[in-house]
């Protein structure tokens, strides 16, 4: 991923803590440009062979591909599950203003 690529990383918690803490670390580091957490959603899933239901908390960061790999890192360092999802999706647009305030923020 380059830089002109504006993205959105996503991953899930088990509690709303847990997703502050990341989002924290993040931005603060500034990996991510800023952080959404949304919830509690419900979640079907498997887990260790077991079909499982229940609560999580979605975090949405706010970055852009150059950024991506350490980015991934740090939530794999700091996320409290062992596998944790995490995928990336590009912004296919972003308005001007939103994408200079990603540049001025990501650069510190």
């Amino acid at each position: 991923m380059d830089r002109n690529q504006y993205i959105e990383v996503a991953t899930a918690t088990e509690t709303r803590d847990q997703a502050d803490a990341l989002a924290r670390v993040l931005v603060q580091s500034r990996l991510a440009a800023g952080a959404q957490v949304i919830g509690p959603i419900g979640a079907a899933f498997w887990h260790d062979g077991e079909f499982g239901t229940g609560e999580e908390y979605r975090l949405v960061l706010k970055s852009r591909g150059d950024k991506y790999e350490a980015l991934e890192r740090g939530l794999i360092e700091h996320h409290p599950w062992a596998n944790p999802e995490i995928t990336a999706t590009e912004l296919l647009a972003a308005s001007e203003g939103f994408r200079n305030w990603m540049d001025k923020t990501l650069a510190g």
